[in-house]
C-alpha cells in the first residue's frame, strides 16, 4: 500500500509521460488499471499482454506512440481514433490481424505516420504492402519500410531512449 501510495503522489508532482507495461498479464483479455490520471501519456508499450480488447483503452489525447505488439488483438482498432487521436506510430505486429476491414478502422487516425503490422496474417495477402498504402494514405512507414522500400530512420527512437534516462 506504501509504494502506491508514494506512485499517486508522485503522479501528483510530475505527470507520467512514459509507460512500459510489456509482459505484465491482462485481466481477461482487458486492460486494466490505465485510468485518466495517465492522461498526460506520450508513450505507452503493452507488449506481449495477452491484450484481445482495447475497449478499456482511456482517453489518451496526448498519446504519440502505442506498442501493442505480440498480443492478440483482431479488431475493435477504432477505439484508437476515438480515444488516441493524436497517434503517430502504431505497433500491433504479431497480432491476429487479419483483413483490410478491420485496418480500415485506422483512416481516422490522421496524424498516423508509422504501422507496424508484420507477423500478423493480414501481410499474407496479395499486394498488402500497396493496399495497406493506398487505405491508410496518411502513413509513411508501413512495417519500418516506406512505400519506395527505403527504411524508416531510428534518430526519434534515439532521442526517446536518452530522456527515458534522463
Amino acid at each position: 500500500v506504501g509504494s502506491a501510495k508514494r506512485f499517486k503522489l508522485g503522479l501528483r508532482d510530475r505527470p507520467v509521460t512514459e509507460l512500459v507495461l510489456d509482459n505484465c498479464r491482462s485481466s481477461n483479455g482487458e486492460i486494466e488499471g490505465l485510468n485518466d490520471s495517465f492522461k498526460e501519456l506520450e508513450f505507452l508499450s503493452m507488449a506481449n499482454v495477452e491484450l484481445t480488447s482495447l475497449a478499456k483503452l482511456p482517453t489518451l489525447s496526448k498519446l504519440r506512440k502505442l506498442e501493442l505488439s505480440d498480443n492478440i488483438i483482431s479488431g475493435g482498432l477504432e477505439v484508437l481514433a476515438e480515444r488516441c487521436p493524436n497517434l503517430t506510430y502504431l505497433n500491433l505486429s504479431g497480432n491476429k490481424i487479419k483483413d483490410l476491414g478491420t485496418v480500415e478502422a485506422l483512416q481516422n487516425l490522421k496524424n498516423l505516420k508509422s504501422l507496424d503490422l508484420f507477423n500478423c496474417e493480414i501481410t499474407n495477402l496479395e499486394d498488402y504492402r500497396d493496399s495497406i498504402f493506398e487505405l491508410l494514405q496518411q502513413i509513411t512507414y508501413l512495417d519500418g519500410f516506406d512505400q519506395e522500400d527505403n527504411e524508416a530512420p531510428d534518430s526519434e527512437d534515439d532521442d526517446d531512449e536518452g530522456n527515458f534516462l534522463k
